[in-house]
């Protein structure tokens, strides 16, 4: 088994044109399986405790000149939350003040369709991580735009779900 720690230091860190840190983030997903071990409809969203205990929160992090943003994303997910996925269309970008740092930032958020669970990374001794309901995420989650980018990861879920059922609906011809 490999070794995991987390990236530390700004030396790579990127920033707008304006002097914004760029961050970026995701919400990981998957359904909660049924009884029967199926898959089913209800999304689940993974929320993980910030590093000073202060409320819930989805993964995000520094985005890092050596990286792409999917990348960024990936990475923040698997040091924070020790998930892994697919990284999927970005959510959209939002301009918000760091309460702790008093500076504003530009961040990124993107939904991260869960593959794997680990039982062992970079911060499990710093964070813990909860499965929950999308309502139960919009409580607890402390950052206005984390919620916004989670409405929209709900409208797009439930708008795909839609189309498929569309397609999956069975035509009958007469014969």
């Amino acid at each position: 088994m490999a070794c995991l720690v987390s990236r530390s230091g700004r030396e790579l860190q990127r920033y707008d044109n304006q002097g914004r840190r760029q961050v970026v983030g995701c919400i990981p997903y998957r359904f909660k399986n049924c009884i029967d071990g199926s898959i089913g409809d209800a999304l689940e969203v993974l929320v993980i405790t910030s590093q000073k205990g202060q409320g819930m929160m989805f993964p995000k992090g520094g985005w890092e000149l050596d990286e792409s943003v999917e990348e960024a994303a990936s990475r923040e997910s698997l040091e924070e939350a020790g998930v892994l996925g697919h990284v999927e269309d970005e959510l959209g970008k939002w301009n918000f003040l760091s309460k702790r740092h008093g500076t504003f930032y530009e961040g990124y958020m993107f939904p991260l369709l869960v593959t794997e669970q680990l039982d062992l990374w970079p911060e499990k001794h710093v964070r813990q991580r909860i499965w929950m309901s999308v309502e139960e995420a919009k409580d607890a989650c402390r950052h206005w735009w984390m919620k916004e980018a989670l409405d929209i990861l709900v409208v797009r879920l439930t708008s795909l779900q839609q189309q498929k059922e569309e397609n999956d609906v069975p035509s009958c011809s007469l014969s």
